[in-house]
């Protein structure tokens, strides 16, 4: 189980020849360690707290919908609330972050106000009307206009219209303004709480345009993927090209917005409501504006001192999108992983949530009000339920990337390509539930022990802000900064760590070894490749978000006095980067398993008979264009000279 070992065995790489299960005993331990994810979810069902997450509870202890149990010393509760199916909150927007809660008392109606309630009268002729209370249970509904305690045990004047969210049973406000109260929890830097209702108030009248942005962004990434499956030894000109333009062509478009809502500011041609909006566009826009020309100055000389390096990547590029021909199911793996994730993510949140209402019912003795507490040894659930995501979250992934390179080592080292399986993708899938599910668990679990003590210290980061002095905070941000570089190196090498595995069937240790010395034998071209290889696909994905953006400008443009720009086209440019990185983070995935694919092959074959190249034609060439601009020395590889023996159309 260990990755240490005292003997060392050189061996010759066989692809595809021999296939065996991989790091068994890790596969043993994840499954006990998700045995154990099972029976965290199963502790809040047994215990009643899943009922009253989804049935909601009010203040008192009693679980609205159903007829409950005396708590001692809470007269209030044991109250029969069949008919009251709802959780009705007095104060539904006052937040506490830090307690995860609304600090307000919950009740159990039978109904939520759909309209908006402006007095104690009308309140009390809601609650006469329907049955409900919307005062506390000890005040009758006729004496909610008298009541001394009126002020604390009823609802916050006016009563915000609300409506039953789904499963949850609980009264929502439909209000966008309870909503900017919640933002403004988050957002403590805004002193102007009227900006912040604007903000949320332009998020939700142009919420059709973010949700068409943002589906624009998911087709310019496929386009993207097209570009480089057909036309991948143009697509480094077309993109750097491109990019010149639509950099400097989106900041002169940002300045000549600015100055044309400055110009109509000034001249008081809008209204009211129309001035507050246009101020704090011309203010964001005077932002952007001077953010992109920042950008556009230094992306383009970055690009100058680049492009020579930029043409050495064509070739490499052009075999990638020869994978994508041949394996086209490859474009969809960020769907499938998104999906599993999000499936994974829910289950999660939700076991969390009944996990906050699990446990004893306590009084507190401060407000006299019903509490559910965790004590004894279930405190700690919470903690091993928090390694599960980061363990299954990083599990996930890399099944992806084993499924990718498995894919990409089958495609590589089949000399006919007529002899491929129907469909690689799935054959990869397949081989991986049944041969290497181990190698998945010990490799993301790695990842794990990294990414848990960095997430710790920023949350210490984050408690102390303001509190530490200059030199713990210096060394605390240290500390996060080596973690995070030392999660991706060790991310990067378990990537090729599991193309070892794909090629060889070996367990994860002896793949990672063998990976990394091949790595650093060709240390030279691994940094060629890679700065180069990655500049191409910022390039793809800065196009990808700047096309986006640039479209949300214009959209945005025709609705100038209603909404505030900065957060819809804040949502939208993260939104177009996520999903461009997902799609093009496969494109890299696949050149980084082509290069580990060729480098075993230049390694131990050298085109005599019985030893001939599996490489394709194109990626030789990619190697003897290096060699000849002086990019690559001799030494860096064997030197012999490159002849393809790969049969049935590698070279197409």
């Amino acid at each position: 189980m260990g990755c240490c070992s005292s003997t060392e065995i050189k061996r010759d790489w066989k692809p595809l020849e021999e296939r065996s299960c991989t790091d068994i005993p890790w596969l043993l331990i994840f499954i006990l360690f998700c045995a154990g994810m099972a029976c965290i979810c199963g502790y809040p069902i047994a215990t009643g707290a899943a009922s009253r997450l989804v049935r909601g509870y009010d203040s008192y202890g009693n679980t609205c919908g159903k007829n409950n149990t005396k708590i001692e010393g809470v007269p209030l509760s044991g109250r029969d609330m069949t008919e009251n199916k709802y959780v009705f909150f007095l104060d539904p927007c006052n937040l506490d972050l830090i307690n995860r809660k609304i600090k307000s008392l919950a009740l159990c109606v039978s109904k939520c106000p759909a309209a908006e309630l402006q007095t104690y009268n009308d309140v009390k002729q809601f609650s006469l009307n329907n049955g409900s209370h919307l005062c506390s249970y000890d005040i009758s509904p006729t004496r909610y206009t008298s009541h001394a305690d009126r002020w604390t045990k009823c609802p916050k004047l006016p009563v915000p219209p609300s409506k039953s969210v789904p499963l949850l049973h609980r009264c929502i406000p439909t209000d966008i303004g309870c909503y900017a109260e919640f933002a403004q929890a988050f957002v403590t830097f805004v002193s102007d709480n009227s900006v912040l209702r604007r903000v949320v108030a332009g998020v939700m009248a142009s919420k059709e345009i973010i949700m068409g942005l943002c589906l624009l962004a998911l087709v310019l990434s496929l386009i993207m993927m097209v570009v480089i499956r057909y036309i991948s030894k143009v697509l480094m000109w077309i993109l750097t090209i491109l990019v010149i333009i639509g950099s400097i062509g989106g900041t002169a478009v940002l300045w000549w917005l600015y100055a044309d809502h400055r110009k109509a500011l000034e001249n008081n041609t809008l209204s009211v409501f129309g001035k507050e909006v246009a101020s704090d566009n011309v203010k964001a826009l005077l932002v952007y504006s001077i953010g992109a020309t920042i950008f556009t100055v230094v992306l383009l000389l970055v690009m100058f001192f680049m492009r020579k390096r930029v043409a050495l990547t064509i070739s490499l590029f052009h075999v990638a999108g020869k994978v994508f021909i041949h394996l086209p199911l490859l474009a969809l793996q960020p769907f499938w992983t998104f999906l599993c994730l999000m499936l994974f993510w829910v289950y999660w949140i939700a076991v969390l949530l009944t996990l906050g209402t699990s446990g004893t019912a306590v009084k507190n003795n401060s407000t006299g009000l019903v509490e559910y507490q965790m004590q004894g040894p279930y405190q700690y659930l919470v903690w091993y339920h928090a390694v599960g995501l980061i363990w299954i979250s990083e599990f996930i992934l890399a099944f992806q990337q084993m499924t990718i390179s498995g894919a990409v080592v089958t495609y590589y080292f089949t000399r006919n390509k007529s002899q491929m399986p129907a469909t690689p993708i799935l054959s990869s899938m397949a081989r991986t539930f049944r041969y290497h599910l181990g190698t998945l668990a010990k490799g993301s679990f790695i990842i794990t022990l990294v990414k848990i003590p960095r997430l710790i210290l920023m949350y210490i980061h984050s408690q102390l802000k303001g509190k530490e002095n200059a030199c713990a905070r210096c060394m605390l941000k240290g500390c996060i900064c080596c973690l995070w570089c030392l999660e991706k190196c060790l991310a990067y090498l378990n990537q090729n760590a599991y193309t070892a595995t794909a090629i060889n069937s070996t367990n994860f240790c002896t793949s990672a070894r063998d990976a990394f010395l091949i790595l650093v034998e060709n240390a030279l071209r691994v940094a060629a490749i890679n700065t180069v290889g990655d500049f191409v696909l910022f390039l793809g994905k800065v196009l990808v978000v700047a096309c986006t953006a640039f479209a949300g400008v214009l959209a945005l443009n025709y609705q100038r006095e209603y909404t505030v720009w900065v957060l819809p086209l804040l949502i939208v440019s993260v939104f177009a980067f996520l999903v461009a990185h997902c799609f093009l983070s496969v494109f890299e995935n696949v050149v980084d398993v082509l290069f580990l694919c060729f480098a075993v092959d230049s390694k131990y074959n050298d085109g005599s008979p019985g030893r001939e190249y599996y490489m394709d034609k194109a990626l030789m060439e990619y190697v003897e264009n290096s060699k000849k601009s002086g990019l690559y020395k001799p030494g860096d590889g064997h030197g012999q000279e490159l002849k393809s023996m790969a049969r049935g159309g590698t070279s197409a």
